[in-house]
């Protein structure tokens, strides 16, 4: 049986969409951006204070769903820029340990919603 998780200390979905579904043991999420939950605001201010409001974003949801970052198993990075890559990825590595890090894709894109610079989804399982 599918449930839907929602945080108030994540961005409330912006369309027909939930942040996550949870279908088992498997937590599906939506992707996030860099959008203050507090506040509305976007948080653009450069691409590394981007990337972190985007992963403390999903770090939210992940809670909402009796998880952390050592449950995810697959991660898809979206960024409209890969000369960004790197200052992203470094970001990023902060939140998982290497030796058992995800697996993960990165996909340079024409656009994102609000036009931001980066939005990732994670796939997580119990």
């Amino acid at each position: 049986m599918k449930k839907i998780i929602n945080t108030s200390n994540a961005p409330a979905p912006i369309g027909p969409y939930s942040q996550a579904v949870l279908l088992g043991n498997m937590l599906y999420t939506s992707g996030q951006v860099a959008i203050d939950p507090k506040t509305g605001a976007l948080v653009m201010d450069d691409i590394t204070t981007e990337t972190k409001q985007v992963m403390e974003n999903m770090k939210a949801v992940l809670e909402a769903a009796g998880m952390d970052f050592s449950h995810v198993i697959k991660t898809s990075i979206f960024i409209s820029d890969m000369e960004n890559f790197s200052k992203i990825n470094e970001v990023y590595a902060t939140y998982f340990d290497e030796a058992t890090a995800p697996a993960r894709e990165t996909v340079e894109v024409a656009n994102l919603p609000k036009y931001v610079n980066v939005e990732i989804s994670m796939i997580a399982s119990l």
